[in-house]
């Protein structure tokens, strides 16, 4: 069974940087599209970013462009999410997806079928 375990969360002022890291197990990993999203109480699940089996591509929301960084080590089965610039909107709980044997990850959370458990991000004024 596969597993998502996201780790990296917690509180930073405005301006500051953190770094999720999302640990992934239960299979051999192939071709298989990541992507992190987000979601604040009494909103909807959204796209953070996106990656690829191989890395080589790279998607983000028009809101974090340029702040945030999404990386993997297939090596590690692990998943990254550099967040520099961090503002006080980007507070929310953040979720690793998989998406099995789709190495072009979707941008919407029915496009994957195993999630984490989350890891909350609160970034102070």
């Amino acid at each position: 069974q596969v597993q998502l375990v996201e780790s990296g969360g917690g509180l930073v002022q405005a301006g500051g940087s953190l770094r999720l890291s999302c640990k992934a197990s239960g299979r051999t990993f192939s071709s298989d599209g990541m992507g992190w999203f987000r979601q604040a109480p009494g909103k909807e699940r959204e796209f953070v970013a996106a990656i690829t089996w191989s890395g080589r591509w790279t998607y983000y929301a028009d809101s974090v462009k340029g702040r945030f960084t999404i990386s993997r080590d297939n090596a590690k089965n692990t998943m990254y999410l550099q967040m520099n610039g961090l503002k006080p909107e980007d507070s929310a709980g953040y979720y690793c997806a998989l998406s099995l044997g789709v190495s072009d990850p979707s941008q919407r959370p029915d496009g994957y079928e195993y999630w984490g458990q989350g890891t909350q991000v609160t970034v102070s004024s």
